[in-house]
């Protein structure tokens, strides 16, 4: 036979989990993410993916990341890419040949992996950026390293953050 005490333990613990899911359910998250995969994971110059996202809070400030994911076989450290972006056909963002680091000799890759596939998140930006215009934004970012088509990349993303 359960002991009272233990039967009011889990009520509680139900109920806690009830509380916090009822709280975190309702929070509207202030994020956009979209990551279009690189066909047959070889990434060539002609194919610049697109991202479309709505800024409606020009007093807010965002964060601006890209979300990078590659195979253990991929031979660079780094990456080189080209970031543009418009409001309304206005070049507004324009970030030419940023490089991005990946990893290094001596500690390895950075990011998140899992078996041969790594997933990394690198801030294009100094610091958060405002928005001073509410309207539908479009990026595109496109590789500009040396090789043609750049193997074992396998998506690319842009991920912006409202900071709070």
């Amino acid at each position: 036979m359960i002991k009272a005490s233990y039967k009011r333990f889990m009520l509680f613990m139900l109920l806690l989990a009830g509380m916090i899911f009822s709280c975190t359910s309702c929070k509207k998250l202030e994020v956009y993410e979209k990551n279009v995969s690189i066909p047959g994971y070889q990434w060539k110059y002609n194919f610049v993916p697109g991202f479309d996202f709505e800024i409606t809070d020009t007093a807010a400030q965002y964060n601006l990341h890209v979300v990078l994911r590659h195979t253990d076989a991929y031979r660079y450290n780094n990456i080189w890419l080209n970031i543009n972006g418009t409001l309304q056909k206005d070049t507004l963002v324009k970030i030419p040949h940023i490089e991005l680091p990946l990893g290094n000799d001596e500690k390895g890759w950075e990011g998140t992996g899992m078996n041969d596939i790594w997933e990394v998140r690198k801030a294009i930006t100094k610091g958060p950026v405002q928005f001073k215009k509410a309207g539908l934004y479009h990026f595109t970012i496109a590789q500009v390293m040396r090789e043609d088509p750049l193997s074992n990349v396998m998506s690319i993303g842009l991920r912006v953050e409202k900071v709070r």
